[in-house]
């Protein structure tokens, strides 16, 4: 028998670092984004509010709440206060979204996430894992610099060819074939499963994705004091991972469709593509106190100062830039308050059918 939640109030998250591959360093943006000393190298990726964990791994990415409980525990117990009934209806027991906020020291490298239908096939999983990423800082002195970001191949790309350039790591190639995206804060991008993509140096993005951590590299990065390259196959073998890369071409037109509004003004922040997967929106309570609508969803201060209020016992948490806030379903609509502006992600619309696209 289920037995309920111990709270159903709004949550503060402090920072919740996932450990990688000490080829995968950084963090030091995070950190100034929530204005905390700077932190392990290593930890160049904080899992926000999250239910899922590492590939391969049981614990590492997922979040602890503060009463001690893990989140996924705390979902097994009460789904529904959690989750609510039509989300369940959808996702089981899945949060049905990861969020991050991720800064890299070094470019990240080359790679890809494969979709639904290659996910359910070879991977015993319902999700695959688009993402979308909204730039919240470049690096820059004034924090307004273009950052780059690389997304799609600038033209239709042969599984052979594909496959000679990542067996021998050839780098200037893969970038050479991929569009190049200047990005700047406030910049949204949705990077459909599939599509070959990577980020520059110092970028600091809150990440919107499927609730997988599934990667296939293409370039391969040595690790420190060790003699070997590493480019993630997922354990499925070259031949079947490159089997999950959109090879097609993603011409100016084409591409343009991945943009979405940003953080210019309140509102949608990704383009509609994105809301089979996830959604999000920019809210502002500048004008007046702003009720989110009902739903689990994770709240990330970017402006100014307020509150976010609400629940069972009328919590009322500071919110303000680098402030991250858990809100389970059961805790009805919140309130924001304040000179403040969020960035509020929830999972992708229960109605909306996802696109699909043939595997090669």
């Amino acid at each position: 028998m289920n037995q309920p939640a111990v709270s159903l109030d709004p949550i503060a998250l402090g920072p919740n670092y996932a450990t990688h591959s000490p080829a995968y360093v950084g963090g030091g943006g995070i950190a100034r984004f929530r204005g905390l000393p700077a932190t392990d190298p290593v930890r160049p990726e904080d899992w926000v509010g999250s239910a899922t964990a590492r590939f391969g791994q049981r614990e590492n990415g997922l979040t602890r709440l503060p009463d001690g409980r893990w989140l996924t525990d705390a979902i097994a117990a009460d789904p529904d206060g959690w989750l609510g009934p039509e989300h369940r209806a959808r996702y089981g027991l899945s949060a049905g979204l990861l969020v991050k906020l991720l800064d890299s020291a070094n470019r990240i490298g080359v790679h890809l996430h494969p979709s639904d239908e290659f996910a359910v096939r070879h991977l015993d999983c319902p999700f695959g894992k688009t993402e979308a990423w909204i730039i919240l800082d470049t690096g820059g002195p004034d924090g307004d610099v273009a950052g780059q970001a690389w997304a799609g191949f600038t033209r239709d790309v042969s599984r052979d060819e594909l496959a000679e350039w990542r067996r021998t790591n050839d780098v200037a190639a893969m970038l050479a074939n991929l569009n190049q995206i200047p990005v700047r804060p406030g910049s949204a991008v949705l990077v459909p499963a599939g599509v070959p993509h990577g980020m520059g140096a110092h970028v600091l993005c809150l990440e919107l994705q499927q609730p997988t951590d599934f990667s296939i590299g293409l370039e391969g990065r040595i690790v420190p004091g060790q003699d070997q390259v590493l480019a993630s196959d997922l354990g499925l073998g070259a031949e079947l991972a490159l089997a999950a890369v959109d090879r097609e071409a993603w011409p100016p037109a084409r591409l343009a469709g991945l943009f979405g509004p940003g953080l210019s003004a309140p509102g949608p922040v990704l383009p509609a593509a994105a809301d089979p997967f996830f959604r999000t929106e920019l809210v502002s309570a500048a004008a007046g106190p702003v009720r989110l609508e009902e739903g689990f969803s994770i709240v990330v201060g970017v402006r100014g100062h307020g509150q976010l209020r609400g629940g069972v016992g009328d919590t009322r948490l500071p919110l303000s830039r680098g402030s991250t806030c858990l809100v389970p379903f059961g805790t009805g609509r919140v309130e924001l308050t304040g000179d403040v502006e969020a960035i509020v992600c929830r999972p992708g619309n229960p109605a909306a059918t996802r696109p699909s696209r043939p595997m090669a």
